[in-house]
């Protein structure tokens, strides 16, 4: 595979371990991922936090299953923002998904195991075309890995988004009907997921980015100058590591088109 595109937030970042310690309660809010005991496993968030994505994929796997969910992070994180070769992104979630679907064998109840899963086969679910995810029943499995990982972690405000998103692009692609009938994808849920994402963190790029979108799908156009303002909330919002340095500079490219 070839070598990741560097992060542009390199350089802007500069934590260390006992640093990541200290903040984490605060980095790791929207996925209530637990403080790691394992040296090793903090260095490897160390570099994602700081950035360094490639290379905490790599350290993370190199620790075995104690470090996929790192490793699956900083590859998803990866793939849906920086990097720009389909087939790269296709072969990136792939092997995420694969890690999840062990993880979850080993350790069924590792909420950020069934997290991963659903993000992983969300953009691997993008990249071949929703529609024909949907026909090889990737929509299923979504929503099913989003709605255990909220079972098993109730407070984890990334699996509310993407599934308030979820529920938002079925209704986009399928219509209303065939959404609720074949899904169970309502737009009450969507709204209410993303009330409760907002809940748990107010202060999240990429959730605020969206519900954006998630309201001109389900109140049409009429919605965007609300839209509108939730990018612009999103890009107002201070970066506490690289991943939220992305969606914020993401947000703020939506501001300018």
């Amino acid at each position: 595979m070839p070598r990741w595109t560097a992060c542009p937030a390199l350089g802007h970042f500069a934590y260390d371990g006992r640093a990541i310690a200290r903040h984490w309660a605060r980095l790791h809010t929207c996925d209530q991922e637990a403080l790691p005991d394992n040296p090793a496993v903090l260095q490897a968030w160390t570099l994602f936090h700081n950035g360094q994505f490639e290379e905490a994929h790599h350290a993370g796997l190199r620790l075995g299953p104690a470090g996929f969910t790192v490793a699956n992070r900083a590859a998803c994180t990866y793939a849906t923002l920086l990097e720009s070769r389909q087939s790269t992104r296709l072969a990136l979630c792939e092997k995420v998904a694969e890690r999840c679907e062990a993880q979850i064998q080993r350790s069924p109840k590792e909420a950020n195991a069934h997290f991963l899963l659903a993000l992983a086969l969300g953009q691997y679910s993008q990249g071949i075309s929703v529609a024909r995810a949907l026909a090889q029943g990737l929509g299923s499995r979504i929503k099913t890995s989003l709605e255990t990982a909220i079972a098993l972690q109730p407070l984890h405000a990334d699996a509310h988004f993407a599934l308030g998103a979820f529920h938002a692009e079925i209704i986009d692609k399928v219509g209303a009907l065939i959404a609720n009938m074949t899904y169970g994808a309502r737009k009450d849920i969507s709204l209410r997921m993303f009330e409760t994402g907002f809940a748990l963190q107010p202060d999240s790029a990429a959730g605020l980015m969206e519900y954006a979108i998630a309201l001109q799908i389900l109140e049409d156009d009429a919605q965007l100058p609300q839209a509108t303002a939730l990018y612009a909330q999103a890009a107002a919002l201070q970066a506490m590591d690289a991943r939220e340095y992305l969606d914020i500079a993401l947000a703020k490219s939506g501001l300018a088109v």
